[in-house]
């Protein structure tokens, strides 16, 4: 990848409390971001922000659900009347929904509708509602949490690393919905000289995956390490693609 660009700024991660997204805050406080936690649960939310701040960063709460439309235009109206710009968005909240229960043939439309509300449609709505501070940034930046599950190409192979996974209509199909809205917002904020990419965080220790009972030979810190990367790209770094740690992760 690109040169890193400077390492300050105000950062938003969303589903920030736990996890590969509390591990992103963390490690963009530890870079001099001021770290906004965003979070559904206050408590937990709080809690995270007050750690990432006893170790030295500079961390806000901001509840966040990114379901509620009200929550994420009171989150961003907060964005703009605090610090009037955003420099970096990490779109991270997100669910599995169950895999036993998303099985295709037997899945349940409402389960189904639910995880995208949360997996897409989540990052659309808070991608919308900040995106005027972000296009107020020198280096605007946008990653999405994905997955390589999203991956068409891996997925269809029979001989591939997720041939022994249950087939879903929820988790993996989001995510490559999510692959390609990141195409779709790369192709249109060019122009502003945004960067938006997908981060591929590989299986890492974090509820989902315990949640679905994958080995999980990563660490939560390990896994944010991408998505760090893709949020301090240079001005010459890519845009609407999906990175792992080795690379470009296939459609």
């Amino acid at each position: 990848m690109a040169e890193e660009t400077t390492k300050s700024g105000i950062a938003l991660v969303t589903g920030a409390n736990k996890g590969i997204g509390r591990e992103v805050a963390a490690q963009l406080a530890e870079q001099g971001f001021t770290v906004l936690v965003g979070a559904r649960d206050a408590a937990l939310g709080a809690a995270a922000a007050d750690e990432i701040s006893a170790a030295g960063g500079d961390a806000q709460f901001v509840r966040l659900d990114v379901t509620d439309d009200d929550s994420v235009r009171i989150a961003a109206d907060f964005i703009g009347e605090r610090f009037g710009r955003l420099d970096v968005l990490v779109n991270n909240a997100g669910i599995s929904g169950g895999i036993d229960t998303l099985i295709p043939s037997t899945a349940n439309p409402d389960s189904v509708r639910a995880v995208f509300d949360t997996n897409v449609f989540g990052v659309i709505r808070v991608t919308n509602a900040v995106l005027p501070w972000l296009l107020r940034s020198t280096a605007p930046r946008i990653v999405n949490l994905s997955s390589s599950v999203g991956s068409l190409s891996i997925m269809g192979d029979p001989a591939g690393p997720f041939a022994n996974v249950p087939a879903s209509a929820g988790y993996a199909p989001s995510k490559t919905a999510l692959n390609a809205i990141t195409v779709q917002y790369a192709k249109e904020l060019r122009k502003d000289n945004v960067l938006v990419n997908a981060a591929d965080p590989g299986r890492c220790d974090t509820d989902l995956i315990r949640g679905v009972g994958f080995p999980s030979p990563r660490t939560a810190a390990e896994g944010a390490t991408v998505a760090v990367r893709l949020a301090t790209l240079g001005p010459d770094g890519p845009t609407g693609g999906i990175f792992s740690e080795t690379g470009s992760v296939p459609w």
